[in-house]
């Protein structure tokens, strides 16, 4: 069903309650996602963004219902990646001629995908589209998260079509960031930003400057995916400059995986230390097996510091943390630290692997890893809690500048 957003601009994407996975399975949707397209009816008509493939045929009819589809003088493509251009081809069977604007990277990406040479317009930061009573005004976004992203500001309604920034996996059939539940929201918003964006953070402090740099008014911000932010919608803005920023807060993540529950033992014990030297100290013990890798990577993004663990097999470390570890340096963290942990029967490999992991990762080493053979002792445990309570007071050194 299409919304209305102003007199001017209307909804006509697609809320898919069903989507459990993103991107393959590299993203867990848990609360679905909407795939956001918008119809701006000025003088003239512009189409920002399609949906999603698997309902182009629904796009398609659904648009017609809402206007004739050769009214449209000007399609926006933000972004070539499928859940935003995939009903380009079943929309272009019927306008064939309509200009699509996009960056030069898209055109390419999209020519790549859809092998059709289409009415293509490159844009550049800083051009614009005149409809009318309003202009569009394109600014490049390069990296976030693809080469071809781009935005636009619509200048008679003040709106920030902002395509994957400030966006969310997140479906609601409330359209609007005012009517949702603030903790889900903000939760699914800080799981976009860590699994998707973190890598791009220096990218997104520089082009959130240069937004700011043009001093637009801003009513509304629309992005390619969950809920439009029209109340206090530079708060959505703060929030990217702040995770940007080598973000922390005052928490500690335990990762791990376990054989036969000795490493979980492990970790138990190191995490009893952390919280005798550092009550205050937000503490997570994460099992990588059992938990959601996107969730994981969420808890480490919010950490200041990680302990990573794993039982030592075939000379290597379990798969499930063996994943998330190449995720984590994939994603380029900054501004954290870590220590490795680990059991073994025979070999005992597992901790030196898994600090090579995280030396290649960035994260800065506080202390050398400890590992215990078999099922820990209760001598290993003190050890293990006291293992815990130095890395609190190495870590808070570290910070200091001083000498543990």
């Amino acid at each position: 069903m299409n919304r209305k957003i102003t007199d001017t601009v209307t909804w006509v994407g697609k809320i898919d309650w069903e989507l459990k996975t993103f991107h393959g399975e590299e993203y867990s949707t848990d609360q679905g996602t909407s795939y956001n397209s918008y119809l701006i009816e000025d003088e003239k008509t512009a189409l920002i963004d399609t949906v999603w493939m698997p309902f182009s045929k629904e796009f398609v009819k659904n648009l017609k219902n809402t206007i004739d589809l050769n009214e449209i003088d000007y399609i926006i493509a933000n972004h070539g990646e499928v859940d935003h251009s995939g009903a380009l081809p079943e929309l272009m069977k019927e306008i064939p001629d309509t200009p699509i604007y996009c960056t030069k990277k898209a055109i390419d990406s999209l020519k790549g995908q859809y092998h059709e040479d289409w009415n293509f317009v490159e844009v550049k930061t800083g051009d614009t589209l005149d409809l009318g009573e309003g202009q569009l005004i394109f600014v490049e976004m390069p990296m976030l998260h693809w080469p071809d992203n781009m935005l636009e500001y619509y200048t008679k309604d003040k709106i920030l079509f902002s395509n994957d920034a400030f966006g969310q996996h997140y479906a609601s059939e409330e359209l609007f960031n005012d009517l949702v539940d603030q903790n889900e929201l903000f939760t699914e918003a800080t799981k976009y930003y860590a699994n998707i964006l973190t890598p791009f953070s220096g990218m997104v402090t520089r082009k959130i400057n240069e937004i700011l740099a043009f001093d637009l008014e801003l009513n509304m911000i629309c992005p390619a995916h969950g809920v439009l932010w029209r109340e206090a919608p530079a708060q959505i803005v703060k929030q990217y400059l702040e995770w940007a920023d080598n973000y922390q807060e005052d928490q500690i993540t335990i990762i791990y995986d376990t054989m036969w529950k000795n490493t979980k033992l492990m970790g138990e014990a190191i995490a009893e230390g952390l919280k005798i030297k550092s009550p205050n100290t937000r503490l997570k013990l994460i099992n990588t097996s059992l938990v959601d890798k996107n969730d994981v990577i969420t808890e480490v993004f919010k950490s200041r510091a990680i302990l990573v663990g794993s039982s030592t097999i075939n000379n290597g470390i379990l798969n499930s943390i063996a994943g998330v570890l190449e995720m984590i340096e994939g994603l380029k963290f900054k501004n954290k630290s870590y220590a490795a942990f680990g059991s073994y029967g025979w070999s005992g490999e597992s901790v030196q692997l898994l600090e090579k992991h995280m030396d290649r990762s960035g994260f800065e080493k506080v202390m050398d890893g400890i590992k215990v053979k078999w099922t820990p002792t209760e001598e290993n445990s003190k050890k293990l809690r006291a293992f815990g309570v130095e890395f609190i007071e190495k870590l808070d050194a570290m910070k200091d500048g001083t000498n543990a």
